[in-house]
């Protein structure tokens, strides 16, 4: 009899699929060198502040210790940054492990989760592994005016239930790029029970520029059951040391303790976050590069008859009006690296990270 670890699986774990991170960048970099485009991953390729490398080198000797388990410089950082409380935050392995432990310490078989169509894709991955009743909602539509394919506020409300525990926000949304404004959210709570969890995720808060947009974090005060997640691998740069954070009542803080894995975050990104919060000259610098380069990339695409939709992020969507598999070749087959939609349900869109510019002007040589 064949030994068959599938059959063994629970039944969480037997409705999963893996994390499919896209393409083996490895592999590409040893096959086109200098010349691989990486426009797949949403990086900040203006890399991290020159303070945080430094820490980094001047940490390395310790490695041999295990990290602070309680991240207690950082955290002091980051209440004084966001004037709250330490018991308000809670780190983690980038923000995605976080989501995921929200949905594992709220959520279970009895419970709903509510997200929106064109979310971001750990939403529905962390309400199945906490075996939760997953509620997807509609977006807006593709041709609406201001944000096409984004979340549709009203309808995310109208879906909450009895049994719902957890509704996840992204705001500005991957892939869309899309955004919903301050008045929008408070509207939004105003239909919102206390016993469900907001969660607002904010990886690309940063690149926000568009009026009336702010932080989720001026409304901790007023809703106890609004939860903030943050990541410093977008506009701080560090996606290879993997660290995020949330802001939280500190009662959801402490639920999120009782399963939060020992030493999640490693002492070299707890190291480099607490430099990059102390660079904000560098973090200004890298947000501004990226919206203009942004503008000038979004320009260039449509003067060249291609769709751009509006974002707010350090990445653009495409939307091709046809299946977007065959561009997608066309452009890797070029050593240019694009990030297809089509597990998103957006098969006739790609989306496109901002790169350098000598990144940017291969995408547009090589476009079919």
């Amino acid at each position: 009899m064949s030994f068959d670890a599938s059959a063994l699986a629970n039944r969480t774990a037997s409705r999963l699929r893996a994390y499919d991170p896209g393409h083996d960048l490895p592999a590409l970099r040893v096959r086109f060198g200098e010349q691989l485009a990486e426009l797949g991953s949403n990086e900040t390729v203006l890399g991290p502040s020159p303070h945080a490398l430094a820490a980094i080198t001047d940490a390395l000797p310790d490695v041999l210790r295990y990290p602070d388990p309680h991240g207690g410089a950082l955290k002091r950082a980051l209440a004084e940054k966001w004037r709250v409380e330490t018991s308000q935050i809670a780190l983690g392995n980038g923000s995605h492990e976080l989501l995921m432990l929200l949905a594992q310490c709220f959520a279970d078989s009895t419970t709903s989760v509510v997200f929106s169509e064109f979310g971001f894709a750990v939403f529905p991955i962390a309400a199945a592994a906490a075996g939760a009743i997953a509620v997807s909602v509609n977006a807006l539509p593709g041709d609406h005016a201001t944000a096409p394919y984004g979340h549709h506020l009203d309808a995310l409300a109208a879906a909450i239930r009895v049994d719902t525990r957890i509704v996840y926000l992204a705001n500005p949304n991957n892939p869309t790029g899309t955004w919903f404004d301050d008045d929008a959210l408070d509207r939004f709570f105003d239909h919102v029970p206390v016993s469900t969890l907001v969660v607002v995720d904010e990886a690309y808060q940063e690149f926000v520029d568009a009026p009336g947009v702010s932080s989720a974090a001026r409304l901790l005060e007023r809703h106890p059951n609004l939860v903030i997640t943050r990541t410093f691998s977008k506009a701080y740069a560090l996606a290879g040391l993997r660290i995020g954070y949330l802001l939280a009542d500190p009662g959801v803080v402490a639920v999120l303790e009782r399963l939060r894995e020992s030493f999640n975050v490693n002492s070299l990104a707890q190291t480099a976050a607490l430099a990059v919060l102390g660079d904000s000259a560098h973090l200004r610098k890298v947000c501004e590069w990226t919206r203009s380069e942004r503008d000038w990339l979004d320009h260039e695409l449509e003067s060249r008859g291609y769709r751009t939709l509006p974002s707010q992020t350090n990445f653009l969507l495409v939307d091709l009006g046809e299946d977007a598999a065959r561009f997608e070749q066309h452009l890797f087959d070029r050593g240019v690296i694009v990030r297809p939609m089509a597990g998103y349900g957006l098969g006739e869109c790609v989306r496109i990270s901002i790169g350098t510019r000598s990144e940017n002007e291969r995408l547009l040589a090589a476009l079919p």
